[in-house]
Order: C-alpha cells, then sequence, then structure tokens
C-alpha cells in the first residue's frame, strides 16, 4: 500500500483551494446580480449583464495570467485583493446607493475586477501543481474542482447564503475566506514570499474582520441612506429585502426598496381592490387573495359578513409571520391573518393555482408591478386561464394594475389580456372586463381591472364603516381622462412579456 508524502498532500491542498475559491468567485457574481437587481431591478437583464461581464473579465484574467512571472506570488496577490474586493462588493455597492442614488457604473467595475482577478487562479494555479510535478491529469483535477465548486455555491446561494447571512454579510464571510485561501498559499511557499504580502495580508484580514463584526451598523447606515423614516424592521428573507419604516404613527413597507403601503393612505388603494369586485358578489362565501402578505386586503374582505373562507396566497412566509404576530404590525391589518376564517399558504401563487382544486367566489390580485418577467407572468393569459378555472360561475377577478397615468400603455395591456383570456362559461369568448382607478397619494392615480364571465352590473352598496369608498364614487371611478384612456395594444403573454417594457417605459418617462 503506498502512503502519501507531505508533498502528496500539499497538492491536495492546493486542488482544495481550487475548490474554495471557485465558490467564493460564483457567490461574489451572484451577490453582484442579487444587488443590481434590487437596486436596478429588472432582474433578468441585470443577471446577464453581471453574468456576461463577469465571464469576459475571466477571459481577461486568464489572458493577464501569462504576464506574471512568479506564479505562487501572484495566487497569493490574487486571492489577498479578492478577499477585499469581493468582501466589501456589496456594503460599497448598497452604500453607493444610498448616498449617490448611482451605482451602475461602479458595480461593473467591480464586477471586471472581481471576474479578472477570479479569471487569474486557474491558470496560476495549474502553473503551481505543473511546476511542483504534481500528479497527473493536472489542468482536468483543476478543473473538475472548480467546476465543483460552482455548483456548490449555486445551491447554496438562495438555499442557505442569502436567508442567514444576508447579502451584505455574505461578501464580507466570502471575502474572509478568500483571505483564508491567501494565507494558506503565503504558508505553504513562504521561503518563496516576501514581507509585503504578510502585511497586505494581514491588513485585509483585520479590515474583513472589523467590516463583519460591523455589519450590523453598516446595514443600519444603508437603512438611514435608503429611507427617510426611522426603520424599525429590516431583513433579508430567501425572496426579498424587507423593510418596515416609521414616522410618528406613519408606517410604510418597503420590498426591495420599492414602496408597497404607507398607512396613511393604504386603506383608499385597499378598499378600491377589494371592495368592487366583492359587491358584484355579496354573499361571496369563499376569497382567495394573491399576494398581500401584509393582511391589508384580507382585513378588507372580512368586512364582509358573508364570507367564511379567505386563503392568503403570499411567497414569504417571513412577511405573513410579521403581520400576522408583531402587534403594532398586526394592528395596522386588525388581527386580520389571526382570524380562524384565513388561511395561510406561502408559496408562488402559480403554483398554488395549478394545484388547488378549490374554487373561489372572489379572487384578488395584489401582486407587485410587473417589473421584471418573474412578476409579469402573473400578468400573462397563460396565467389568467389558470385562475379562471379556479372561480365559480358568478365569480369575479379583480388585479391590480399599475398607473393608467404614469404606465398607460401597461394599464391597458392588462385590461386587453384578461379581455382575451378563455371565458370557460361560453366558449368562443373572452371575459368580460371592467377597468377602473382611484386616487392613492403615495402612488398617484392608481388603476384595478376586474373581470367575470358574464355582465358588470354597478355595485350598489359597500360596508358602511369605510374609510373612503362610496357607492357615489363608484360612477368616476370607471371614467378615464383623455389622457389615460383606452389604447390598442397587444395582450401580454409568457411568450412575449410585452408588459414588462411598456412598464418600463412607460415609468422612465417620468421619472428617468
Amino acid at each position: 500500500m503506498t502512503t502519501q508524502t507531505p508533498r502528496d498532500l500539499r497538492d491536495l491542498g492546493l486542488l482544495a483551494v481550487t475548490f474554495v475559491v471557485a465558490v467564493a468567485g460564483l457567490v461574489y457574481e451572484l451577490i453582484a446580480g442579487a444587488v443590481a437587481s434590487y437596486l436596478l431591478g429588472d432582474s433578468i437583464t441585470q443577471f446577464s449583464l453581471v453574468i456576461g461581464l463577469f465571464m469576459t473579465s475571466l477571459g481577461i484574467g486568464a489572458w493577464l495570467s501569462r504576464y506574471v512571472t512568479h506564479a505562487t506570488q501572484g495566487f497569493a496577490l490574487s486571492q489577498i485583493l479578492l478577499g477585499i474586493v469581493g468582501g466589501f462588493s456589496a456594503p460599497l455597492l448598497f452604500l453607493a446607493y444610498g448616498a449617490l442614488g448611482q451605482v451602475q457604473m461602479l458595480l461593473f467595475g467591480v464586477v471586471i475586477v472581481i471576474g479578472a482577478l477570479s479569471g487569474l487562479e486557474i491558470p496560476l494555479i495549474t502553473r503551481v501543481l505543473q511546476r511542483r510535478g504534481a500528479m497527473p491529469h493536472v489542468l482536468s483535477n483543476v478543473l473538475t474542482a472548480d467546476y465543483a465548486g460552482a455548483l456548490l455555491a449555486a445551491v447554496a446561494f438562495p438555499l442557505l447564503v442569502v436567508p442567514h447571512l444576508g447579502l451584505m454579510r455574505a461578501s464580507l464571510v466570502f471575502g474572509l475566506l478568500n483571505l483564508a485561501v491567501a494565507g494558506y498559499a503565503l504558508w505553504v511557499f513562504r521561503a518563496e514570499l516576501g514581507r509585503g504580502l504578510w502585511v497586505l495580508w494581514l491588513a485585509g484580514l483585520v479590515t474583513c474582520v472589523i467590516g463583519l463584526a460591523g455589519a450590523g451598523r453598516l446595514a443600519k447606515l444603508t437603512d438611514v441612506l435608503f429611507y427617510e423614516d426611522d426603520v424599525i424592521l429590516s431583513e433579508q428573507t430567501a425572496h426579498q429585502q424587507v423593510t418596515v419604516t416609521r414616522y410618528r404613527d406613519r408606517t410604510r413597507l418597503f420590498l426591495d426598496g420599492a414602496v408597497q403601503f404607507d398607512s396613511l393612505d393604504e386603506h383608499r388603494y385597499h378598499e378600491a381592490l377589494v371592495h368592487p369586485a366583492i359587491a358584484r358578489v355579496p354573499d361571496a362565501r369563499r376569497v382567495l387573495v394573491l399576494g398581500g402578505g401584509d393582511g391589508m386586503a384580507v382585513r378588507e374582505v372580512l368586512r364582509w359578513p358573508n364570507v367564511q373562507e379567505v386563503v392568503l396566497v403570499d411567497l414569504d412566509p417571513r412577511v405573513t409571520q410579521i403581520f400576522r404576530d408583531q402587534p403594532d404590525l398586526s394592528a395596522l391589518n386588525s388581527g386580520a391573518l389571526r382570524d380562524p376564517r384565513v388561511r395561510i399558504e406561502n408559496m408562488d401563487a402559480w403554483v398554488f393555482v395549478d394545484q388547488t382544486n378549490d374554487i373561489f367566489d372572489v379572487v384578488i390580485a395584489d401582486l407587485p408591478d410587473p417589473k421584471n418577467y418573474a412578476i409579469s407572468k402573473l400578468y400573462t393569459r397563460e396565467f389568467y386561464v389558470r385562475l379562471v378555472e379556479r372561480i365559480s360561475q358568478r365569480g369575479v377577478i379583480v388585479t391590480q394594475s399599475g398607473s393608467p397615468v404614469f404606465a398607460r400603455d401597461a394599464f391597458w395591456t392588462v385590461v386587453e389580456t384578461l379581455r382575451q383570456t378563455r371565458n370557460p362559461v361560453s366558449p368562443g369568448a373572452g371575459l368580460t372586463v371592467q377597468p377602473y382607478h382611484s386616487y392613492v397619494p403615495s402612488f398617484g392615480d392608481w388603476g384595478f381591472v376586474m373581470a367575470g364571465f358574464g355582465p358588470m352590473p354597478r355595485p350598489v352598496s359597500f360596508p358602511k364603516e369605510l374609510r373612503y369608498l362610496t357607492a357615489d364614487l363608484w360612477p368616476a371611478m370607471v371614467r378615464f381622462g383623455a389622457d389615460a384612456g383606452p389604447v390598442t395594444v397587444s395582450a401580454n403573454s409568457i411568450q412575449t412579456h410585452a408588459l414588462v417594457e411598456r412598464y418600463r417605459r412607460g415609468w422612465a418617462a417620468w421619472y428617468e
């Protein structure tokens, strides 16, 4: 039986190092993509740009490696610099955006630097192993370790890294991982490397440790720069950044930086969303609410005495948890999420609609704006076809549809998509639709669309305790000004996602 020599063990250690740096490199890439999506929106575009730049930079780094004459020194230096730049990438990007409001060029610069430094790794470590006369098939072994590390990072990032560390701490933790690799290289090759690298490594290590210890303070500083009011809750969940702010008695919820409600005027939005639909089915027994994990829409549904069951489907369990269990936040929805008539399902709305066999009298879609393709799919004909199979013959669907003023084409795209959705009660026909709008100070003029199988009679009464909505107001809500009225647009489908571009173009005309 052969025994492994210290040299063999050292070579295996270098392959293990390759695995570790591959994990760290891909995590930096995913962090950059996630930060770009959070700060700049449109996750597909941002991830595509980040991945493209990163891969190109890997090639640049690999090409530059030929000019590194001392492979061990170059490898150790690249790991030190990766630990510093990669480690502070997320804090730097968040703080820069909060202070300057612009981050795209800095983001691209960080991605290029990290990619180029990562591109140096495989050529340099391969040269080190070859120079040492290491095991056969050096390059294939190095690539195998690299690809295996990338796979681990891809799986761990959404399941473990983001939920348990958040983006800011994650970049610092993996920065320390690169510095640990650098420390290993400095020790293994200590006879070849000078003191300067040790000094730089120690400075980077101390800086990252201090950064990680102060990550909570960095996050609070970022919140101060991002939000005008006091931040009372800020968490990165597996799905999104959840932030709740408060000023005096005014509470606001932000998801990935976008305001979801302001307690000062949320009643105008939620009353307009919920009550016109239920008023058309006043004896509704079962109601489905998609989105709306804050419980405000559910609160309005429960004002109708005939409602026996409400199913709330929201992707993020942390949102429904805090608005159910945290007293100051559950007070905003009047404890609706603790009502025995309410059942909470934390899952994707599409998956729920596909899997359930339940039939509802009213479906309320309180979903995020269609800023990206992942959300746009919940505004497509394909989704609405599934949804109409889940309502009774007298049932009604209502969805928030954005602003007919700020994103006019996008609003009427939702209307047209529902209108073209197959009507199972009248084969060959589409759904009957009723677009309407209401002024919500936090959002501006905001639109909604109701859809059903038959005529849309005017609602004649609403619950008496409402603060905003009245039957007398309804005729004005269904009238649109000349600059917000119907336009000719195509429907949104999962093949085209026309809604996303129309949404972006509309808002960009006003705010970019």
